[in-house]
């Protein structure tokens, strides 16, 4: 099974159509594709999940060397570095 980077790749394109022809028409594009998605679950931020989830998170990010802090550091720092150059 699989269906990575569709809805994200729609999800850009209809916010590219609003970059480039504003809200309406990208709405348009959207109910015309009758796009309405809904996740299985509403785990799409750390806030809207539970302890375990966060815990099993951290297991496997450590298992896979990974140190979750040192990666909210450098979005943050790289999210900082993109608006300062006016790229926002």
């Amino acid at each position: 099974m699989t269906g990575g980077g569709v809805t994200a790749g729609i999800d850009f394109g209809l916010t590219l159509a609003a970059e480039l022809a504003g809200p309406v028409v990208a709405q348009a594009i959207q109910l015309v594709l009758e796009y309405a998605p809904e996740p299985p679950f509403n785990a799409g931020r750390p806030e809207a999940v539970s302890e375990a989830v966060l815990a099993r998170v951290s297991t496997l990010a450590a298992a896979g060397g990974m140190d979750l802090a040192e990666e909210e550091t450098t979005v943050r720092r790289l999210g900082a570095d993109y608006r300062a150059r006016g790229a926002s």
